[in-house]
């Protein structure tokens, strides 16, 4: 009767040993999955952050043209060219003959959008079609950028809230 006790004793402290080398694992794959997470999330931070301000997607007055408020904000070029995008104008006043090939990209694809659909539509339903997550502050993010080319002569909103092309 011992040898079958002492042979159920050994694999039950093999099954242990296993278990107790898994929590270990799990633990450190934990840990790895934590620290994965923190860089994702300040990468995404980074992301909105630039997007912000290069796009302009936050404060209507932080890009502007020169001559208009806030121009004075605009730092000089330093010698390699580049200077602060702070004051660069990024959604260009529409003129004559001005091809959508000027704006920025998530602009132009704002424009391709309302072009496919041949009609207005709401922010909502643009942020749809362009695949983005369909939460009030992406929403009111695409918004900005619907009035700032509102404002900049690429789209008009005749009714409150309904974007279309201007023919």
């Amino acid at each position: 009767m011992g040898s079958w006790l002492d042979e159920l004793g050994r694999r039950e402290a093999v099954a242990r040993e296993r278990a107790e080398e898994l929590r270990v694992r799990i633990a450190g794959l934990t840990e790895q999955l934590a620290a994965e997470e923190r860089l994702l999330s300040r990468l995404q931070v980074t992301r909105e952050t630039m997007i912000e301000i290069l796009g302009g997607t936050s404060d209507p007055t932080a890009l502007v043209e020169p001559g208009e408020i806030g121009a004075e904000a605009r730092e000089p070029e330093s010698e390699s060219g580049s200077g602060s995008p702070i004051g660069v104008v990024l959604v260009p006043r529409r003129g004559p003959g001005m091809e959508v090939s000027v704006l920025p990209e998530d602009y132009q694809d704002v424009l391709e959008v309302l072009a496919d659909a041949g009609r207005a539509l709401r922010a909502g339903h643009i942020a749809a079609a362009l695949g983005l997550e369909i939460q009030p502050a992406k929403v009111e993010g695409l918004r900005s950028k619907l009035k700032r080319l509102v404002a900049r002569g690429w789209l008009n909103e005749q009714t409150p809230g309904l974007f279309a092309i201007i023919e």
